[in-house]
């Protein structure tokens, strides 16, 4: 403040000197009043005070911009954090201090935040254009998924809106890339965009107000469905026709939660070969992320690295008979979260492969009857 102050007196008094010289010549010698230079001193400290309140505003946009979390990615199985459109490698950039083994950096999100702010320090590793990027999720301990946790998508399939979370498992070997093939082995395989939760602070009886503490970041997933395995048995069960390998594409990298302008509403987008199938936010959740984590630690501990898909919304390809086809292209995406691009390949018959189960077959016209109706209206 003295220093501001004693600068701006500076420039008055050579101002001053300035003035009375002109005076001087012009034989009209008249100093500047004592309450003039002490309004000038003010309207100056004023101006130099907002100057600098503008100055270090536009600053903290750009540092949020730019710093404000974190974006975990897998290059070639080595933990990277991702700014713009290059990478660099965390082991790397640390000096050895935080390993490169995706699985334990995700327990070390304050040292991930700190670190992302001071990427512009580093050379990059490489641009994410020149390499394929694997799942940021390699090895989860535990998959959780939520079905029929949006309002249509329950409606669509004509089943009750669930009490409480309705939650299933799949196999972590079902993990796959942003970018890698979906093995199809029927002719009835469906997409499901999702909104996939990635818990950071282990922990067990995790109340509501503390449950986003416990989250590392969100990223962009798929629940591939193979609808005959899913509904074989009887009464159906999920988790096997929710697990065949490749069937849980993730990425494209982990978006820490303070890195979005709005962790509680995210517009979901699912295409297949460009062709609009699903669209919804993540807002219209039934049971919000808070209240999931809160409800499965009621049961279980939840374990650093552990998945949760927190459920599709309407536009399933099941209801229409809209299943995945060899060569199809489907693309899912989450508004700040990024895009996944996985072509489907049919690679083989599985053993029901041919098999319509009865309880699907039951559901889907069910359904198919009250959406006919519905249009009829």
């Amino acid at each position: 403040m003295e220093a501001i102050a004693s600068g701006v007196l500076l420039s008055l008094h050579i101002h001053d000197l300035g003035y009375r010289a002109f005076s001087r010549n012009r034989r009209a010698v008249s100093p500047v009043p004592v309450n003039s230079i002490e309004e000038l001193l003010f309207a100056g400290q004023m101006f130099l005070f907002q100057g600098i309140a503008g100055a270090l505003y536009k600053l903290s946009m750009i540092l949020k911009e730019l710093f404000m979390g974190f974006r975990l990615a897998n290059i070639d199985g080595r933990a990277s954090l991702v700014l713009k459109e290059h990478y660099y490698d965390i082991e790397t950039i640390s000096g050895g201090e935080l390993t490169s083994d995706l699985m334990l950096a995700l327990g070390a999100a304050s040292n991930l935040s700190s670190l992302s702010g001071s990427l512009q320090e580093h050379k990059p590793a490489g641009k994410l254009a020149d390499v394929q990027l694997g799942p940021p999720v390699p090895r989860p301990s535990n998959c959780y998924a939520i079905g029929l946790n949006y309002r249509k998508h329950a409606e669509e399939s004509t089943l009750e809106i669930p009490p409480v979370p309705m939650v299933f498992t799949k196999h972590s070997n079902c993990i796959t890339g942003p970018e890698g093939e979906i093995e199809m082995r029927s002719d009835f395989v469906d997409y499901e965009a999702e909104l996939v939760v990635v818990i950071g602070e282990p922990g067990k009886d995790i109340s509501p107000d503390v449950a986003w503490e416990h989250v590392v970041g969100l990223c962009v997933g798929q629940d591939i469905s193979d609808r005959p395995v899913q509904f074989s048995a009887g009464p159906p069960q999920f988790n096997l026709g929710k697990s065949f390998d490749t069937f849980g594409p993730i990425g494209p990298w982990l978006t820490s939660p303070d890195a979005l302008k709005d962790r509680n509403s995210m517009e979901i987008i699912c295409k297949v070969n460009d062709e609009l199938r699903q669209k919804d936010n993540t807002s219209d959740l039934i049971f919000d992320i808070p209240t999931l984590i809160s409800y499965l630690s009621e049961i279980v501990t939840l374990d650093t690295g552990d998945l949760i898909f927190t459920g599709t919304p309407d536009g399933v390809g099941a209801i229409p008979g809209n299943y995945l086809c060899d060569g199809d292209v489907l693309i899912t995406s989450i508004d700040g979260l990024g895009t996944l691009r996985n072509k489907c390949v049919r690679i083989s018959d599985h053993s029901r492969a041919e098999v319509m189960p009865d309880a699907l077959a039951k559901l889907l016209t069910a359904a198919r009857t009250k959406a006919s109706a519905k249009e009829e209206k």
